[in-house]
């Protein structure tokens, strides 16, 4: 189980995106240009194939820790081409997105899967880090808070506070991802707040538990956003691909 994170924690989801070559590239690079630093943390989430790459390539920066993006709420099974949460700890992973938008209005994974899949990450011994967010028709309509709490209810059901405690958030809106298009700082910290509020009616502290906003993060709005009430941190997408770009968000 990985240890209480600093914050803010800075966390790249790569996709569908980069080789292992590519990876080995990307890190020799990121390492010469981002020193190791104590008061924040940093995530990598490669794609499956990539990520042995990563780690080898990280080489003894164990501040630059490694994620998958996504699992199997399954240990094994007949589930070609999935990845079982015990597979991911065996490979060195310490976190596992669950339900980012892709995987829910891509793949079509719903509210029930992404709850199974946050237990089976903490029963295999890893932090999930479960996405939650709203559509643009979600968002015209007034019911941000109804959609980003419903999927936060069904994806922690499973966990005692404990648990609870322990785990990540990452609040993305749909319609920021990719877009161009990002919430604002007071748009990210009404969310944010509605997800504390909630998680301060099961936790004693809800602090402790790192709220991360992801959504057309860019060196030039990351610390504008990291300033923002209740962000504890980014997840950054396509801006993560780039060794100088996420240097200079990491840094922000």
């Amino acid at each position: 189980m990985a240890d209480r994170m600093a914050v803010p924690v800075i966390a790249g989801n790569w996709k569908m995106h980069k080789t292992p070559s590519e990876t080995r590239a990307f890190f020799e690079r990121f390492r010469e240009i981002h020193a190791p630093r104590e008061d924040r943390s940093m995530i990598f989430f490669p794609p499956a194939l990539s990520f042995a790459a990563a780690r080898e390539a990280r080489g003894d920066r164990t501040d630059l820790r490694l994620g998958v993006q996504d699992i199997h709420w399954k240990a094994e099974g007949a589930f070609t081409g999935a990845v079982s949460a015990p597979m991911a700890v065996d490979a060195g992973a310490d976190f596992t997105l669950v339900g980012h938008s892709e995987r829910r209005h891509v793949f079509g994974e719903t509210d029930d899967e992404t709850g199974k899949k946050v237990r089976a990450a903490f029963d295999a011994g890893f932090v999930p880090v479960l996405c939650v967010g709203e559509k643009l028709d979600e968002r015209k309509a007034g019911r941000v808070d109804e959609v980003v709490l419903r999927q936060l209810d069904e994806g922690t059901r499973d966990l005692d506070a404990g648990m609870l405690a322990r785990m990540l958030i990452a609040y993305e809106p749909v319609w920021a991802i990719g877009t161009g298009e990002t919430a604002t700082p007071e748009d990210a910290a009404d969310a944010h707040g509605t997800i504390r509020e909630r998680l301060g009616e099961r936790l004693d502290d809800p602090g402790d538990v790192p709220i991360l906003y992801g959504g057309s993060v860019k060196p030039h709005n990351a610390a504008e956003l990291l300033a923002a009430d209740d962000v504890d941190g980014v997840l950054v997408g396509g801006a993560s691909l780039d060794p100088e770009a996420f240097a200079r968000i990491a840094a922000a």
